[in-house]
């Protein structure tokens, strides 16, 4: 013990200071997190990795997480004021996403659910912006390849030819700005490719994304989110492994005959005398030799501990991955309705953190600022200005995806309440649920004016936008006004 600790031990104080005998083997290391990624980083990676492609909670951990944090695509709308430029903006946009993917898989949205799920499995992913040529037809010269985490070598660490330090594949200027990426050409678990295996390519910060979740001060690289319960995850797979493969075991084995010893037990069996099953069929009579009884398999059960300790562990599992237990086990029964409302209150509060400070300000807002830069400069949107007025131009907001209501009719009545109250605008709410409020007006305006034009409203009960509960309430009314129409004789064309 050194001097710290036994001063420690003598002051007392905190608890979790102490190195008493409950806390003796509990030494935790003083390293840095970015020395702990340099260590055990490449295995914690390959492990999520391996779960998410066999353990079936893993994978639905990932997949909710991917579509609630990006579901359908987080989409601009831009802020400019002039709104037929800002309508030719967005369709350009609109366009150019579905060219958006180098690879030509997927379109921008569905990149953005690539990278949620990078960075929930590997911590981080990276993004390189690949400037295309004018004669190469897309409609703007700008697509993006995105490089999973094993291409940034976390053991390239040194000094660059410039005298730029190099650490954990990331090089950085004299005042620790990042400068550039030093990639490999190839994956290195890819044996398919064999071709430049080890090359290393340096490419500039500029044309670099790194989208990460830091979890500490100074953290260069990512670190998986499934590290807090791969050790529970692959163990609690192996549990039930065991425990179905001896329920499948035991079920083999419907009887047991037991005969009469024999007289020399030490002798050899000849094959005809080797013991054999006995199929059984229903109504069967089976005749046994002299001393010979059968007892019926009675395979031990799993026990009333099995469903409360899987419970539990799932439990624990899903507090290390931030993921709400029936988003995790699928498992909708052990909720109440007002407990389910709660977690996934809790759990959009999260993830709406997550969209806004790492998907949107890391991925989405440098994205379209090169885009948006390429579209002028190629003439393919002329902005007169641009150059002055950029900041102002690249103003836009990011709207999420909506989010499915758990009881859409009072939730619609709250929201209404509040918008009548001033508590918040109509925009607001229509950008909650993913869309732009200037759009929606004016579809709403173009509906007014062809309803009118056909003679429409769909506003009046007995509409069909209004359904049977509207109409009944408007039949009330009118007899609340008028008590003789509950006494007048129904006609032939209202029964129809």
């Amino acid at each position: 013990m050194n001097w710290r600790q036994r001063l420690g031990a003598f002051i007392g104080g905190f608890d979790a200071g102490q190195h008493h005998r409950r806390l003796r083997g509990f030494q935790a290391t003083r390293a840095h997190v970015n020395a702990l990624i340099a260590a055990s980083g490449p295995d914690i990676t390959a492990r999520a990795r391996w779960l998410v492609r066999n353990n079936g909670y893993a994978v639905n951990a990932i997949e909710s997480w991917a579509a609630n944090t990006v579901g359908d695509g987080i989409k601009p709308i831009s802020k400019l004021a002039d709104a037929a430029r800002k309508e030719e903006l967005q369709r350009l946009w609109l366009a150019w996403t579905d060219e958006a993917d180098a690879e030509g898989l997927t379109d921008f949205y569905g990149l953005q659910r690539r990278a949620a799920r990078e960075v929930f499995l590997a911590g981080e992913v990276f993004v390189r912006i690949r400037p295309r040529r004018v004669e190469d037809g897309l409609t703007v010269p700008l697509q993006l390849q995105m490089l999973p985490s094993e291409m940034l070598p976390l053991h390239e660490t040194g000094v660059a030819r410039n005298g730029n330090a190099i650490r954990q594949g990331i090089e950085f200027d004299q005042i620790g700005r990042r400068v550039a990426y030093h990639f490999l050409r190839r994956h290195p678990g890819d044996s398919t490719d064999p071709g430049l295996s080890g090359e290393i390519v340096r490419v500039p910060a500029s044309e670099v994304i790194h989208v990460i979740d830091p979890v500490e001060g100074g953290q260069l690289r990512g670190v998986s989110k499934l590290a807090p319960a791969i050790v529970k995850l692959f163990l609690l797979d192996q549990y039930d492994d065991a425990e179905l493969d001896r329920k499948k075991v035991a079920a083999m084995y419907a009887m047991f005959v037991t005969s009469p010893a024999p007289e020399n037990p030490l002798a050899a069996l000849d094959d005809e005398e080797m013991p054999t099953g006995v199929e059984i069929s229903p109504g069967q009579i089976v005749r046994l030799d002299p001393g010979e009884d059968v007892t019926v398999g009675q395979p031990a059960d799993s026990g009333a501990t099995y469903e409360p300790f899987q419970y539990r562990t799932l439990l624990q599992i899903s507090a290390a991955l931030g993921i709400p237990y029936p988003y995790l086990a699928n498992d909708m029964v052990k909720g109440n309705f007002s407990n389910s409302r709660l977690a996934l209150i809790e759990f959009r509060r999260r993830v709406s953190a997550w969209q806004h400070s790492v998907m949107v300000y890391q991925l989405c807002r440098p994205v379209y600022a090169r885009w948006l830069d390429l579209a002028v400069l190629s003439g393919a949107l002329p902005l007169p200005g641009y150059e002055a007025e950029r900041p102002r131009i690249l103003a836009a907001d990011w709207l999420p995806t909506k989010w499915d209501w758990v009881d859409p009719l009072k939730d619609a009545n709250a929201e209404i309440a509040q918008i009548e109250a001033g508590l918040k605008s109509r925009t607001q709410a229509i950008a909650e649920r993913g869309y732009d409020a200037e759009q929606v007006d004016r579809e709403i305006a173009a509906e007014r004016t062809r309803e009118r034009a056909l003679g429409l409203d769909f506003r009046q009960p007995g509409s069909p936008a209004q359904g049977v509960q509207a109409v009944s309430s408007a039949e009330d009314n009118a007899k609340t006004e008028d008590p003789d129409l509950e006494d007048r004789p129904t006609t032939a064309a209202e029964e129809g």
